[in-house]
């Protein structure tokens, strides 16, 4: 049977009918989504691209106009533009308009081989969906729920579009709106954090950026040449923590590994010269370097000069002395930066956390590498890993965001997670004490057990990503230390990573630059405006 025309688009039903016959025959397994998509925000990309991963070809049905049952005024977008731009996106084949009010009679003859919801559906008694499930099943389907990572409501947008002058900044906006986010107490907090004690373990390392020309082809073979311009070098790995710490006010330590030569001594100097000191543990290897090549902002090679520590007994010993030493009798945060290079076994890492615990009035962590141990970091109150990290850690490779910062908070017997995500932003995971039972994955109780709050990438554009998690993570455990909660601690960590994403380097973010950008996301006209700000706006251009 030849391949229709339309390869993949807006689907009549008869044409539907014929792309599902051609499936079945090539073998082919169908998933099917179905919903209002009147707005298509971040958590349906998610949703969406999720469900695609689940087979070879996503058809997205899409509830008719004359029968959504959502409201005055529903939908916004009429049909058509809601299917056009499902169909422009390139992880979905094929979009059917649905004139019934639910899917079931368009499951009933598609009969896909899998059906995904999302999270919330998964508990839902709703009896529509109830009739949608037994159809898919009965016809030998699956009925899969996606993860739930970014949970937004596109009911909650529009409503909240009749007060915005942007309908895509809901989220930033109602944070914004909240008391412990306003700008005053973000103020408070980064006073309070100069002066604080802040003792950071790990492995330093030297980032080193070699500007080049354009590119070339090789006369003598086909590969790219680079012709080096300028040569920068940047403190990284544990330093560049300790150089947040002191841009912030804070008075940090710095213990770390670092060779007895004049690379070694250079260093300490440096970081010397901005308040920092350091304590360090005398290794023969050279300091770790990795090396970047780039083209204008663009990165095109990098090489690790990594010698991997190998720390014997006594050097551990060693190690743990200068550690309690810096943080005794009490420190009021320290932070362990676990970048993969051999200062910490996972044993070591256990037991380095354990001597920290009782003198740090806050302890957090961080890792970076497929060779780091954060399932070794224990009783933490922040750590802060990426997703994929995350995901690595815990073997949670496509299971929802929540079950995974579970596993990882479960395992470590820690407080707090802030699990970055690129270009998504952060969730903030707050464990909750509710009752004293011991909560299990199984049953599904971490879910009452685990709040996790979304912040968006306050940054319009990404310049380069070099050291965005360790700003986040000094700015977050900072303020933590200052007694504020984990979702201010999280949005002025997710300030200081936009304000270094958007420059070249590994350079230390100040709490001036990070007031900066507090008062610029609460005063950007892209936020959500009250009616009475709106009025007042109009009336000026009334007057004008």
């Amino acid at each position: 049977m030849p391949w229709p025309g339309f390869v993949r688009g807006i689907l009549s039903r008869e044409q539907m009918m014929h792309v599902r016959s051609m499936l079945k025959e090539a073998g082919l397994k169908l998933v099917q989504c179905h919903g209002c998509f009147d707005i298509v925000h971040p958590g349906h990309i998610r949703h969406l691209r999720q469900a695609k991963s689940l087979g070879d070809v996503l058809l997205v049905s899409i509830t008719g106009d004359d029968t959504m049952k959502k409201g005055t005024g529903r939908p916004l977008i009429p049909q058509e533009l809601r299917a056009e731009n499902l169909a422009a996106l390139d992880f979905v084949d094929f979009v059917y308009i649905e004139p019934g009010p639910t899917a079931q009679d368009l499951l009933e003859w598609v009969r896909p081989d899998v059906y995904v919801k999302g999270k919330e559906y998964e508990t839902n008694n709703d009896p529509r969906f109830g009739a949608e499930r037994a159809t898919v099943e009965r016809h030998g389907g699956r009925v899969v729920f996606s993860s739930g990572d970014v949970v937004f409501s596109s009911s909650a947008l529009i409503a909240a579009m009749e007060q915005s002058v942007d309908p895509f900044h809901a989220r930033l906006a109602q944070l914004t709106r909240a008391p412990e986010l306003s700008a005053t107490n973000l103020g408070t907090i980064l006073s309070d954090i100069r002066g604080k004690r802040l003792v950071v373990v790990g492995e330093t390392i030297l980032d080193t950026y070699t500007m080049c020309d354009r590119p070339d082809v090789a006369g003598e073979s086909p590969v790219m040449t680079l012709r080096p311009l300028e040569q920068r070098r940047y403190d990284g790995g544990a330093a560049i923590i300790a150089r947040h710490a002191a841009a912030l006010g804070a008075i940090p330590t710095l213990v770390t590994a670092l060779p007895d030569n004049d690379e070694g001594r250079a260093l300490a100097a440096r970081l010397h010269a901005e308040g920092i000191e350091v304590r360090s543990l005398r290794v023969e290897a050279r300091i770790p370097e990795k090396q970047r090549y780039l083209v204008g902002t663009q990165k095109m090679v990098k090489i690790d000069l990594v010698e991997q520590l190998v720390l014997d007994a006594s050097q551990q010993r060693d190690l743990m002395s200068l550690a309690v030493d810096a943080a005794g009798p009490s420190c009021d945060a320290a932070v362990v930066a676990d970048f993969g290079l051999g200062l910490f076994s996972a044993s070591f890492l256990t037991d380095l956390c354990a001597a920290l615990r009782p003198l740090a009035g806050t302890l957090c962590g961080d890792v970076s590498g497929r060779r780091s141990n954060l399932l070794s970091m224990r009783q933490m109150d922040l750590v802060c890993p990426s997703e994929n990290e995350l995901r690595d850690a815990t073997r949670k490779l496509s299971e929802g965001l929540p079950l995974a910062a579970w596993t990882l908070l479960d395992a470590t017997a820690s407080r707090n997670a802030i699990v970055t995500m690129g270009g998504d932003g952060l969730i903030a995971f707050d464990r909750l004490s509710v009752g004293d039972a011991s909560p299990t994955v199984e049953d599904g109780s971490f879910s009452r057990r685990l709040r996790g709050e979304h912040v968006p990438a306050l940054s319009p554009m990404a310049i380069d990503a070099l050291g965005c998690g360790d700003a986040l993570l000094t700015t977050a455990a900072l303020a933590l230390s200052t007694g504020c909660e984990l979702l201010p601690a999280a949005f002025l960590g997710a300030c200081a990573a936009a304000i270094q994403v958007q420059r070249l380097g590994n350079l230390p973010v100040s709490a001036s630059e990070v007031r900066k950008m507090v008062a610029r996301v609460h005063g950007a006209h892209l936020t959500f405006s009250t009616p009475e700000v709106l009025e007042s706006r109009g009336s000026r251009r009334a007057v004008g």
